[in-house]
């Protein structure tokens, strides 16, 4: 009976042979294909890619390790925003700078290299991309959680992977993140417990960032244990300093009764543009309305007034993350798990703490096991 059992288990496993056929192509052109290397007609990829998801082919992970020799060379995605000014709008790219100077303190000593490449969006054409990337690299980092789920999965069969700013009950994968919800309750309570804010306005980031929800999430429950808040308004951004002054010039439309007590933005990009948007219509800060930000980027501190925001351990999630990649490079069976990483609370002088005030309010660190990603 168990001779049957084994007979039929091993007739419905999927071989390369068995996705060649389908696909009407050579076995080896499906293993370039599996490996992200470049010799192929992009016809002919997807013709493969589309046997690859109906037969359910999944490569052989202990096969292909002895099919190519370790390249000692780690893989960074990120995410490119498009920038409206040259100048200003590029400051999305000091998250990165702090992010890869911790990459790169982790694999100096062992002498290997980095690749960096960056996308533009969460489509077909950029998941191809990142497909031939991985074929370039021994393990990848993705440096913000936009990438959907079947596609990590499916990239995760091919090489190691590692989220940062992943969203923790969501991804089947390492995901290493700071503690966002922890870091906007902080900054809201603040608002609320000690300067009496009642009348709140949000200005999220982009609604496939996992940043920006977990963000909102922290808002979320300090407002409902303060029933003497509640949230007046908000804006849809996309973490540039124009979509702040956006919503900044949406709120100085409104006659000044009814501007909010607080602008609670979910980046210091936002959080900037906001403060230049109530500078030109002359609305004090934080006389009128107090303002805060997110990720204590380096010109937040530079803001007139000094901005109030929370503080992200950039270069440390460089670390821990690329740490992490080559755990699982080494071992690939590692359980998944997510780490946050602790943020503080900066308090300046946008909220309405005293000229001069520079305070740091330090919040939890915990990691845990992956939840496995739901399946459609």
């Amino acid at each position: 009976m168990r001779k049957n059992s084994d007979a039929a288990e091993r007739e419905h496993v999927v071989t390369l042979f068995d996705v060649a056929r389908l696909a009407g192509v050579s076995t080896a052109t499906v293993s370039r294909v599996v490996h992200g290397q470049d010799r192929v007609r992009e016809a002919t990829r997807i013709r493969v890619q589309q046997a690859i998801e109906e037969l359910g082919y999944v490569p052989d992970g202990a096969a292909q390790s002895l099919s190519r020799r370790r390249k000692e060379i780690i893989g960074m995605v990120c995410v490119e925003r498009q920038a409206q000014q040259y100048d200003i709008e590029n400051m999305n790219l000091l998250f990165y700078d702090e992010v890869l100077r911790g990459v790169e303190s982790l694999i100096r000593d062992r002498e290997w290299s980095l690749l960096i490449t960056f996308m533009r969006g969460a489509n077909d054409p950029e998941f191809r991309r990142l497909e031939s990337f991985s074929g370039r690299v021994d393990g990848i980092i993705i440096g913000e959680g936009i990438v959907p789920s079947p596609f990590l999965e499916r990239l995760a069969t091919r090489v190691p992977v590692v989220v940062i700013a992943g969203t923790p009950d969501e991804w089947a994968a390492d995901v290493v993140t700071a503690d966002n919800r922890s870091g906007s309750a902080a900054v809201v309570s603040h608002l609320i417990r000690d300067h009496g804010k009642r009348r709140l306005f949000w200005v999220s980031g982009p609604a496939n960032s996992p940043d920006s929800s977990q963000r909102r999430l922290g808002l979320d429950q300090v407002l409902h244990a303060s029933p003497q808040a509640r949230l007046v308004g908000w804006h849809q951004g996309n973490n540039s300093v124009q979509s702040g002054e956006e919503a900044g010039e949406r709120l100085v439309a409104v006659p000044r009764e009814d501007l909010p007590d607080a602008i609670v933005c979910a980046n210091d990009q936002m959080a900037i543009g906001v403060l230049k948007a109530l500078a030109e219509a002359d609305i004090r800060v934080p006389g009128q309305v107090a303002v805060t930000g997110f990720d204590d980027i380096f010109p937040a501190s530079q803001c007139e007034p000094p901005l109030t925001t929370v503080h992200q351990p950039m270069r440390r999630l460089g670390e821990r993350a690329c740490g992490r990649l080559v755990d699982r490079i080494t071992d690939p069976s590692l359980t998944p798990t997510v780490e946050l990483l602790p943020t503080e609370l900066v308090l300046r002088s946008s909220c309405g703490c005293p000229p001069g005030t520079v305070t740091r309010r330090g919040g939890p660190h915990s990691a845990r096991p992956a939840r496995p990603a739901a399946k459609a």
